[in-house]
Formats: structure tokens, sequence, C-alpha cells
């Protein structure tokens, strides 16, 4: 993949666009450090989609469904009481 230092993906961002969408993704480094990815919409969009396991996944999954729904025993605060005068 085409690197592109910060400063010139700044400064000639539409460039750089182009060239994301021409070419595929483009990496952003800092101080020579990979840092970020521009990618085509297309791509990012089928990335997303993939990674987001369908409802037929998740029924049919050996692992638990609930386990992020109720907190830890013991951790969940209760309101304070409020009197009624």
């Amino acid at each position: 993949m085409p690197t592109w230092p910060v400063q010139h993906a700044k400064a000639r961002f539409s460039e750089f666009l182009d060239a994301c969408v021409r070419e595929g993704p483009q990496v952003v480094t800092r101080r020579g450090t990979e840092t970020a990815v521009l990618v085509p919409i297309a791509e990012w969009r089928r990335l997303e989609a993939a990674a987001r396991p369908s409802l037929k996944q998740l029924l049919l999954s050996d692992s638990a469904r609930t386990d992020h729904l109720t907190p830890a025993r013991g951790r969940a605060r209760r309101r304070p009481a409020t009197r009624l005068e």
C-alpha cells in the first residue's frame, strides 16, 4: 500500500483522496509510524459488513448471548431511597 506522511496527506488531500479511489487503500504515517488508512467507501462497507455477525450466526452460536446484558453479581448499583412525604 502506498504511504503518505501526514503533512503531505493534509497539504494534498484532494490528490490523496483521488489516489485512494483510483488505487485502493492509502496509509498515513506520522513520524515514520503507520497511523491510519484511507479506504474507498465500498471497501469500508464490505469490511464493516464482514465484521458484524448475522442474526443467524448469533442465534446458532455456542456462546451465551446474555453475558453482556446483566452486570456481574455484586457490581450492580442501587439508587438511593427517596422518601415521599
